[in-house]
């Protein structure tokens, strides 16, 4: 699948967003969406309560779509790109696109 995230502020206490890929399904926040049935060259578009942004389609046997990530402010950097890379997942944990701050370092005087 080639994914590409659209970065998103979350709601105050909303978790952040979490996907994997089996297969043909791609599981966001625990919920298992079948894209099986998108034809060769063909699109597909979501209805009702979804991540995806615009169209999913089959582009030489692979998926490709658009999925909005949200992010919470406290552990990300100020600074986050719109759209994040493409990501080629064939199964797994989608990879994090979100920058995150810089980790606290401790205060050398205080060890």
């Amino acid at each position: 699948m080639q994914i590409t995230c659209t970065c998103i502020v979350g709601l105050p206490g909303q978790p952040e967003t979490t996907a994997s890929v089996s297969g043909e399904v791609i599981t966001v926040d625990g919920v298992a969406y079948d894209l099986s049935a998108v034809p060769e060259g063909g699109f597909a578009e979501p209805e009702g309560e979804h991540p995806f942004v615009g169209q999913i389609a089959r582009i030489g046997g692979e998926l490709h779509l658009s999925l909005r990530w949200a992010y919470d402010t406290s552990t990300a950097d100020v600074h986050q790109p719109g759209v994040a890379p493409v990501l080629a997942v064939t199964e797994g944990e989608v990879p994090d696109p979100i920058i995150r701050k810089p980790a606290p370092q401790p205060d050398p005087q205080e060890a």
